[in-house]
């Protein structure tokens, strides 16, 4: 995804690193420019360890389009969601990709990187499907990492 230096460059959250989340402080607070509900479409999965996961799907799943002034915060989300582009991609936890995003009107907000887990690997882990494409983490959850 090409982006102008002026450009802020937008990320879409779905879990943790949402506003109110337990990783949103950590990673974004303070970075973010501009935070806005947002859908993109794919299949969202709550796994077994306090964060959920996207795939390539066909429903809507709510999150957030957070916009960032420094590129480099990439690098902080990709160590956390343990993803290395000059790694395999079957090795990466979740892999970085660009996708439309939209608004809650289904209007296109353009393109921005998201983090997904291919479904096998969901499987693998006990992911429950979330048909209504909303996560939440429990009421004082500690969960580490992930979006």
């Amino acid at each position: 995804m090409e982006k102008a230096e002026s450009n802020p460059l937008k990320v879409f959250v779905y879990g943790t690193l949402k506003p109110g989340e337990i990783n949103y402080e950590r990673y974004c607070q303070g970075r973010v420019l501009h935070a806005q509900a947002a859908i993109m479409i794919g299949q969202l999965y709550d796994l077994p360890f306090g964060y959920p996961a996207m795939t390539v799907g066909n429903s809507p799943v709510y999150g957030f389009l957070l916009s960032f002034a420094d590129p480099a915060i990439l690098t902080h989300l990709d160590q956390l969601e343990d993803y290395d582009p000059n790694r395999p991609t079957e090795q990466n936890e979740y892999v970085r990709v660009a996708a439309e995003v939209f608004d809650l009107n289904h209007r296109s907000l353009g393109q921005a990187w998201v983090y997904q887990m291919d479904k096998t690997l969901v499987n693998k882990l006990g992911g429950i499907l979330l048909p209504q494409g909303r996560w939440g983490s429990p009421t004082g959850s500690q969960a580490e990492h992930r979006l």
